[in-house]
């Protein structure tokens, strides 16, 4: 079962602890190959989040695992994880620290979705506009392919959302036409 609340408060002293000893980089690689390691590798998350399977045993298996490829800080919080029996949300409190390490830092996260993939070129120009629009330092750019978009892009930024695609554009005249915006009512 989710929970954001614990998910937040373990990745908060992760990410104070990181800060503190000034290895907050290297923990946050460790937690990207952490989240790639899980999300690739579902019986890892499934033994992870097994309540048949001991903490001994999961202790071990995450230590075979990430044997000298992560810093002492993070063997450290992932011990204490499994001694506090908290290792069924790993994968949230990874979501919540990388959130929380974008924040810190000041990187937006920005999604481009397209009907065809785009050139490094136009990456650069759209994240030169979105900087001087938004006044944004670091923008971190997420690209996507999606072919019912026929064409244009859509952008998200944030909570915000800007939709010029093609298909949406058809859409909003299919609505119009089913409304009879064009033919006069008469009362």
């Amino acid at each position: 079962m989710p929970n954001p609340r614990l998910a937040a408060r373990y990745a908060k002293a992760l990410l104070d602890l990181a800060v503190e000893k000034g290895q907050l980089d290297a923990v946050y690689k460790d937690m990207l190959m952490l989240h790639e390691l899980i999300r690739s590798n579902k019986e890892l998350a499934n033994v992870l989040k097994s309540p048949v399977i001991n903490s001994e045993k999961k202790d071990k298996i995450l230590n075979a695992i990430r044997a000298g490829q992560v810093s002492e800080i993070t063997t450290t919080f992932n011990k204490m994880l499994v001694a506090k029996n908290r290792e069924e949300y790993v994968g949230e409190i990874i979501h919540a620290f990388v959130n929380q390490y974008k924040a810190y830092k000041g990187i937006q996260t920005v999604k481009l979705t397209t009907a065809i993939p785009v050139s490094e070129e136009v990456k650069k120009t759209i994240i030169d506009k979105i900087s001087a629009e938004k006044n944004l330092k670091h923008i971190e750019l997420i690209t996507a392919v999606n072919e019912d978009l026929i064409g244009g892009f859509v952008l998200e930024i944030g909570d915000e959302l800007l939709d010029s695609s093609i298909a949406y554009e058809l859409k909003s005249i299919r609505k119009q036409y089913q409304n009879n915006d064009f033919v006069y009512r008469i009362r």
